[in-house]
């Protein structure tokens, strides 16, 4: 007879690889399917910020900007490797809105989320500090406060390699195309190319994102209670357009607000957008209007006009977010809510909505609806592991947070040919792991096949042997961000290399 798991989760963003960690670490049995790459879609195309979300408060949204503001530590010290404290400058521009309503909201900010670490807020006066750089004169005053900088899709891989270590199935390129109840869960046909197989599970688990309206209809056949809202946010890459470390939040006379962000050493990442989304999922990219308004809003802060000549790269990904009944994009909810459809005792728990700051929260609260519908001493390995994904750090990052410079140079002492930029990446990506990729290399020509800026064959095969990566794309774009400096035909022949190395194993 097939296996009978726990649980399977249908989607493998954020959402989906962070309850897979959770629950396999609570001694669940696991499975998850993702139709494309882990974290190929929405989990991508994030600003990459850990943030308690300051707008929010304008919306009431208390509760999520609490929840949102107390993981930002929680995830750094769980994942101290790609997650980093970053300082905010919220410019005062006259006209906007006024400094006390300012100053109001940076308070409740600096207070209402148990902040520990994190420095509080302060003034900032442009004239008098280099952070004024490259700003157009008639900006006088800002305010500084803490949030934090995450690499969106390492927090994924790293959720979906913790899982697997402790024994979920993470099955990707593979689509749920069938579902059905049984007098004891559910059966799932799961197509991988031209390969079917059946899946059995308890319970589902649908984290789909973008597509949860028709994950519901596939399983409970019938519309969603929930409903997504698709809005669309794209980000353009710029050259660095100045040399300090901090991030600007930017106000805009539409009342959005625009991020400008130091970016892979040599640039300056600008997003993001919110627009309603109704087009082809499959085909999602910054439209011409959305760079124009990107350059624009940056342009209205920055004495060098923004142009868009100057946009190196851009990407864009559509949010699900929980369908409010809210008007405009920028207003609509960031919170999530679980449905739970219970049909004959059978449960299917959907996700509608959330932001990447606060999937951890999440799992943890699917696991809580997961209780009623496992047996009696399933329920109780669940309640007995409440928040231990806060505790436990994600793969790499066993070392603590004030120790990320330290280790870099004891990674360039146990490497000697490894630079500090080198070093540093290699790191940022893999933490303590770093020595998996490097193995016992004593000069780059051991690391293989050189492809251009630093990347080796030895962690192209271990991006494909440990983390799930079949395609450039998912190497330069997703795991890593190297596409930004490598040329087309560089990142051709990584492809070439991959097929090369299937083609072998299939021989």
């Amino acid at each position: 007879m097939a296996e009978v798991f726990d649980l399977a989760i249908i989607g493998g963003g954020v959402n989906g690889c962070g309850i897979a960690r959770d629950a396999a670490g609570r001694g669940l049995k696991v499975y998850l399917c993702e139709k494309g790459d882990l974290g190929g879609a929405t989990s991508s195309s994030s600003t990459k910020l850990l943030h308690g979300g300051l707008r929010y408060l304008e919306h009431y949204e208390f509760r999520l900007v609490r929840e949102a503001l107390r993981e930002r530590e929680t995830l750094w010290s769980v994942a101290p490797h790609f997650v980093r404290p970053l300082r905010f400058v919220l410019p005062h521009m006259p006209g906007m809105r006024p400094k006390w309503l300012l100053r109001l909201g940076l308070f409740i900010y600096d207070h209402i989320g148990g902040r520990k670490r994190l420095p509080p807020t302060s003034v900032v006066r442009f004239q008098q500090s280099c952070v004024g750089e490259g700003l157009i004169p008639s900006l006088s005053v800002g305010y500084e406060y803490s949030d934090c900088w995450v690499e969106d899709n390492r927090l994924v891989i790293m959720n979906a390699r913790s899982a697997e270590e402790l024994g979920a199935v993470i099955d990707t390129h593979s689509s749920c195309v069938a579902a059905s109840r049984t007098a004891d869960g559910w059966s799932l046909k799961i197509a991988a190319g031209d390969l079917q197989k059946t899946v059995r599970a308890r319970v589902v688990v649908n984290a789909a994102g973008p597509w949860a309206n028709d994950i519901v209809e596939l399983c409970a056949r019938r519309p969603a209670r929930g409903k997504v809202r698709l809005v669309q946010g794209s980000h353009i890459v710029v050259p660095k357009l100045y040399t300090h470390d901090r991030c600007f939040i930017f106000q805009n006379g539409d009342d959005r607000i625009v991020f400008a962000i130091p970016y892979e050493d040599d640039y300056t990442l600008i997003g993001t957008t919110d627009c309603d989304f109704c087009g082809d999922l499959a085909n999602v990219g910054a439209t011409d209007a959305e760079i124009k308004y990107l350059c624009q809003a940056a342009s209205r802060y920055f004495q060098r006009p923004v142009l868009v000549s100057d946009v190196v790269w851009s990407y864009s990904g559509v949010r699900p977010l929980y369908d409010d009944g809210g008007g405009a994009a920028q207003k609509a909810t960031r919170d999530y809510v679980l449905e739970v459809d219970d049909a004959d005792g059978v449960a299917l728990v959907s996700v509608f909505g959330g932001k990447i700051t606060t999937y951890r929260r999440l799992a943890e609260s699917v696991m809580e609806k997961l209780v009623a519908h496992l047996p009696a001493d399933k329920a109780r390995a669940v309640a007995a592991k409440a928040s231990w994904t806060g505790r436990e750090p994600l793969p790499g990052g066993d070392f603590p947070i004030d120790a990320f410079d330290e280790r870099v140079k004891a990674l360039r002492v146990a490497y000697p040919f490894l630079g500090k930029r080198d070093a540093t990446r290699l790191f940022r990506y893999y933490g303590t792991r770093a020595d998996k990729v490097l193995g016992q290399a004593r000069s780059w020509a051991d690391l293989g096949i050189g492809f251009g800026m630093g990347l080796t064959e030895a962690e192209v095969d271990y991006m494909v042997r440990e983390e799930w990566a079949r395609s450039a794309s998912d190497i330069v774009f997703r795991r890593s961000k190297l596409g930004l400096r490598l040329t087309q035909s560089e990142i051709d022949a990584i492809d070439r290399f991959l097929e090369g190395k299937r083609m072998q194993m299939a021989g």
